[in-house]
């Protein structure tokens, strides 16, 4: 979804999840809060919001570093199951 207002295409909230996805967290609870007060979303909902991000060849051209970080992970709790 292209609103007109986003680098590389993506929208004001898809960069401010990997935004958000970069920082550092220093403990249990602390990252839920800041997607609710931060983003306005229920944890859940950022979740499917940043999976589908995650393959988004959009987000990857924007933030390369961090997505591929984070497929890297999801991949690694996928083999897990």
């Amino acid at each position: 979804m292209d609103t007109g207002d986003g680098e590389q295409g993506l929208a004001r909230r898809e960069r401010d999840i990997l935004a958000l996805e970069r920082r550092g967290f220093a403990g249990p609870g602390v990252k839920e809060r800041a997607i609710r007060e931060e983003l306005g979303l229920a944890p859940v909902r950022y979740y499917q919001l940043l999976n589908a991000l995650l393959d988004d060849p959009r987000a990857l051209a924007h933030d390369p570093v961090t997505v591929n970080r984070l497929r890297r992970v999801r991949e690694a709790r996928r083999s897990e199951r």
